[in-house]
């Protein structure tokens, strides 16, 4: 069964029966010099219950983050497991560099995705990998993985939605877009014109107007306002709600006429 997902958060969708699921995964971090799997769990464990998610997503495949994964597993977390290129490590892989791309590389990729599943992993993300790399470890493992720049053999894929969706177009941005993702729409021309719309307006006084001012104060309570601002010795103050007042039915009138 193939799925089709988006990251942040996981969407998944079964094409078998093009149902929608959703798992909200959280990101854990580890600090290999000063592990302790106790802490690990606990970490986990807050991950969960203050970010509201619905599962861990634990990068890398060295021996302590495997057993990590295990005991956060076996305490009863669901983990999902990350090898390939894995983003918190890039300073140790030379920058975002493709892994798997020898034999040594590709069949490290492979083991490590199998010793997740032993630890008890219920998926993998296979990350920046070869075709055949990811197809291999697909047909060796008995649980999903989920391909992001990994080809079309793995279970299912994903990507992150600002990618997808074209969110960010400036010419910085399009220099570091993976190489692997296909922009489905350019959401960030939309967003931009929209945001130079609302300077324009806000700039030259006609946002917000009388239709997005709704909250209203009577003639009698404005009055009262006004004489109570006079008695605190606010003059200009009390002139300034007046005048706001009365401001809103001006640019109603205007409005309605102009229509």
């Amino acid at each position: 069964m193939k799925c089709s997902s988006i990251a942040g958060p996981l969407l998944a969708a079964l094409s078998a029966r093009c149902s929608l699921v959703t798992c909200r995964l959280g990101p854990m971090r580890l600090v290999p010099v000063s592990l302790d799997y106790e802490q690990a769990v606990d970490t986990a464990v807050r991950i969960l219950k203050e970010g509201g998610m619905d599962a861990i997503k634990l990068e890398g495949g060295s021996p302590s983050r495997i057993t990590a994964a295990k005991a956060i597993v076996e305490a009863g977390i669901a983990v999902i497991g990350h090898v390939g290129l894995t983003p918190q490590a890039i300073s140790v892989l030379g920058g975002f560099r493709p892994q798997g791309k020898n034999v040594a590389s590709a069949v490290k990729v492979v083991e490590t995705a199998m010793a997740l599943q032993e630890a008890g992993c219920f998926s993998v993300v296979l990350e920046c990998v070869p075709a055949p790399v990811a197809a291999a470890a697909t047909s060796a493992l008995q649980i999903p993985t989920i391909g992001i720049g990994a080809g079309p053999f793995c279970s299912g894929q994903v990507l992150v939605y600002h990618d997808l969706l074209g969110m960010l177009q400036h010419p910085h941005h399009a220099k570091v877009t993976p190489k692997f993702c296909k922009q489905f729409a350019r959401v960030g021309d939309v967003i931009n014109k929209a945001l130079l719309e609302y300077k324009e307006e806000v700039t030259n006084g006609s946002f917000p107007g009388p239709s997005h001012t709704p909250y209203k104060m009577n003639p009698k309570d404005v009055n009262g306002f006004s004489k109570e601002l006079q008695r605190l010795g606010l003059d200009d103050a009390a002139s300034a709600a007046n005048e706001a007042a009365v401001e809103p039915e001006k640019m109603n009138m205007v409005n309605t006429g102009s229509n």
